[in-house]
């Protein structure tokens, strides 16, 4: 009994590999794949980083401000104190206090400090931060309309591969069939033109073969291409699995950007209205010059500082701000309208879609039907062939109506997947 397991277990070996080796391609990968290949994929994280950077700097408006300066003056005219003071009946006064000098020299380093800026640095950091999320948004929106071209190539690789496989099972049907007809030629029961119907029949098929193997190829080169790896024609392409029930809710990105533009407005309205908010801010001087800071009667090089606070107040602007915000409530009901007439024109590509789907959900019912007839005809019609009753071509035609019926069958069947990918698509929801 062991020797017997182990035999059977070499022999499956050789099958479980062959399994292995035929890689599974679903759509939700190749949605996923496309968008990581795509040019613009890193776009998302570019956005964060520049927006982490613009932060920063907005932050540190609240840190002190250091500027450096300086000056050299000359001033045509100056106070003179000694004609005054040598009126006084003051012996020897007026040569205590020498005239001022023209010239001043001074260098500073000037700190200025914000102590209140009226909400302006927390408003433009929303600001910048709605702008990023826009950003984002947008680029999840392009690279959301890949999908279409993604279906393309996935659908019609699916089709290609059912077409295959029906080709190879109506020509491995054709050769037995022929086969049977050389066994009655040989018994002088058909004539030669009967297996060059066949014949022909096989040809063509051939060539269909063919056909599907170069178009087959070029799709999963494209697709390949499109999702930045490379798919072999190994590869199993699977119908993907959808939700029995469809829902018209509304989940597209591009409905989402709207939204987050408008947030970016509303952010820049709380920038404009912290526009009319009172400033308080700190600031210093340290100097070194000649004359010391207001001394102007010390002709000397010396330190000096002089300290400070103050408040701004833009009490009236001129309706300035009352403008803006006027701008920005039109542009909110700007996008309140686009986003209203996209959704609409979704709803209505929905309607259409959902009718597409109602009536390849009946072709496909039908066609099963369509082929346990044609099936029957087709046995009838090899018996009246076999007893002589009809011609080959008339017996070939019933068979090729039967394998018409059959490749219609798949054709509906992958048309109605697709269908529903487009609805979700559409409608802005996951494929699973």
């Amino acid at each position: 009994m062991k020797r017997c397991f182990l035999i059977a277990v070499f022999l499956a070996i050789p099958g479980l590999s062959a399994l292995n080796a035929q890689k599974i391609v679903t759509l939700k990968e190749c949605y996923d794949r496309a968008s990581t290949a795509s040019a613009i994929a890193g776009e998302k994280n570019t956005y964060s980083d520049i927006w982490q950077l613009k932060d920063k700097n907005l932050t540190r408006g609240w840190l002190p401000s250091l500027d450096a300066g300086g000056s050299i003056l000359y001033n045509s005219s100056v106070v003179d104190m000694t004609s005054v003071l040598g009126s006084l009946p003051i012996p020897g006064i007026s040569s205590l206090i020498s005239p001022l000098p023209h010239e001043q020299y001074k260098v500073t380093v000037d700190i200025n400090q914000v102590i209140y800026d009226g909400g302006a640095i927390k408003s433009a950091r929303e600001v910048e931060k709605a702008g990023m999320n826009v950003s984002k948004k947008e680029t999840e929106t392009d690279l959301y309309k890949l999908r279409s071209q993604v279906n393309g190539y996935y659908f019609n690789l699916l089709l290609t591969g059912r077409q295959k496989e029906l080709l190879n099972n109506y020509l491995g049907l054709v050769n037995k069939r022929i086969q049977t007809m050389e066994s009655a030629l040989s018994n002088g029961v058909i004539i030669k033109s009967d297996i060059d119907v066949m014949t022909s029949e096989k040809i063509k098929i051939e060539q269909q073969i063919r056909e599907n193997e170069i178009m087959k190829a070029s799709l999963l080169r494209q697709l390949s291409d499109l999702t930045g790896t490379e798919i072999d024609t190994g590869s199993q392409f699977i119908l993907p699995s959808l939700p029995g029930e469809i829902s018209d809710e509304l989940m597209r990105p591009e409905l989402q950007l709207f939204d987050l533009r408008k947030e970016q407005l509303a952010a820049g309205l709380k920038a404009v209205e912290s526009k009319r908010m009172p400033k308080a801010f700190g600031f210093a001087t340290l100097g070194y010059g000649n004359p010391p800071g207001n001394n102007f009667f010390k002709d000397a090089f010396e330190p000096y500082y002089i300290l400070g606070a103050g408040i701004k107040w833009n009490i009236f602007d001129w309706n300035k701000s009352k403008n803006e915000k006027e701008v920005i409530t039109r542009q909110q009901q700007i996008l309140d309208k686009r986003k209203e007439d996209l959704a609409d024109n979704l709803k209505r590509l929905l309607q259409s879609k959902k009718a597409e789907i109602e009536n390849l959900n009946s072709l496909v019912e039908s066609d099963s039907m369509l082929i346990a007839v044609r099936k029957r005809i087709t046995a009838a019609s090899e018996s009246q062939y076999n007893n002589g009753t009809i011609t080959a071509t008339e017996y070939l035609s019933e068979l090729n109506a039967e394998q018409q019926s059959i490749i219609n069958y798949e054709i509906h069947k992958i048309k109605l997947s697709m269908a529903k990918v487009e609805f979700q698509n559409i409608s802005g929801k996951e494929i699973e």
